[in-house]
């Protein structure tokens, strides 16, 4: 089918050349023209390296206009950071039509986001917004046009704003990622499934010291140590708490599941987090006030988690003391100035409201 992606990261050109690799007609969308020009001077190809070899594939286009990348497709997938999110949602707005789906992995709520661009561009198009719990590829980028994936999903929850279109959704997802796509629910259950505010947060402050002493550093592996798994562990059980008073069943696909030997099996499958580590793609250079983990997961993720909690009236201490302390490490307020139900614009409904909006549209 034909497929839009949009951005040049790592998780974009993992998307943009294994949907390719796998047959789709892929168009891949990048603000940056000049970036754009060299990779079409290149041969509009990106080499993928997995498990299996080297693969040369080639794109279908390559261009900075977002008109241009997403018209006539069915699927427009954009892995971008969270904190990139409202500048391409008001982008994409007025381009989307009626059927189209837009597939957020992860997003941290940002389902939201892009369905209000949509709504203030005066755009009543009747698409769809998804998002899922974790990147569906554990990548790096090895070059400008080169991308290692080494672990592709084995599970992904969805969920669908507004909901009464996830059969849709879901239907036009899952020819993207055949046998992986599992529905849970509405969007917010998808944001709350998000990995990336539980196993973040306390790796990039609890290995705050190490970051900032040696020049490479793999919080993955190094700094992935007992004590910091039970943090880890305690932080998700608040995320789990706030979905069960929000009435979200199982599985909520806990953190742990990740390193287990046994039990079942988590988004990445099982032997994920070795296969990660053994990679070495992960050992790197990280600017502790700029890293993603940092300026995405914690202040934008957890910020997310505290304000959902508090309409649900759950306790997230944990959540809340990383909002505190990653704050002082960058000099700002992650809790008031992260992603909230009030930034969000949904600050003034109640539980019922919120539900409703979700399930309805607007």
């Amino acid at each position: 089918m034909k497929i839009a992606v949009l951005g040049g990261g790592n998780g974009s050109f993992a998307a943009a050349g294994d949907f390719a690799l796998s047959g789709h007609e892929v168009r891949l969308w990048r603000r940056d023209a000049d970036q754009v020009a060299a990779h079409r001077a290149a041969g509009s190809r990106i080499l993928v390296k997995d498990h299996s070899g080297r693969h040369d594939v080639k794109l279908a286009l390559i261009t900075a206009d977002i008109a241009e990348a997403v018209n006539g497709v069915e699927l427009i997938l954009c892995p971008a950071p969270a904190f990139a999110q409202p500048h391409i949602a008001g982008l994409l707005a007025p381009h989307l039509r009626d059927g189209q789906v837009v597939f957020l992995p992860p997003a941290t709520f940002g389902s939201m986001i892009f369905a209000q661009a949509a709504r203030d561009a005066v755009n009543h198009a009747k698409a769809s917004f998804a998002e899922t719990g974790t990147l569906p590829w554990l990548t790096r980028k090895h070059g400008p046009f080169e991308v290692a994936i080494t672990i592709r999903a084995k599970r992904l929850p969805v969920g669908v704003f507004p909901l009464d279109q996830a059969a849709h959704a879901l239907e036009v997802i899952g020819r993207a990622f055949p046998g992986v796509i599992e529905p849970c629910g509405d969007a917010l259950s998808g944001a709350l499934m998000n990995a990336g505010p539980i196993i973040h947060p306390p790796l990039i402050v609890m290995n705050a010291g190490p970051i900032e002493h040696f020049e490479r550093w793999d919080i993955h592996k190094e700094g992935t140590q007992a004590a910091i798994r039970r943090v880890t562990d305690a932080l998700d059980a608040e995320r789990i708490a706030v979905r069960e008073a929000l009435g979200y069943g199982a599985p909520h696909f806990p953190l742990a599941h990740h390193y287990a030997k046994e039990g079942e099996i988590w988004m990445y499958g099982r032997g994920s987090h070795d296969r990660l580590t053994d990679s070495g793609d992960w050992r790197e250079r990280i600017v502790l006030t700029e890293h993603r983990y940092m300026r995405e997961d914690l202040r934008l993720g957890l910020s997310l988690l505290v304000s959902v909690a508090g309409l649900a009236g759950e306790a997230t201490p944990l959540a809340k003391a990383f909002l505190a302390i990653g704050g002082a490490v960058c000099g700002e307020d992650f809790a008031r100035d992260g992603r909230t139900l009030e930034t969000l614009g949904l600050g003034d409904l109640r539980k019922a409201e919120l539900q409703t909006l979700l399930r309805n549209g607007f």
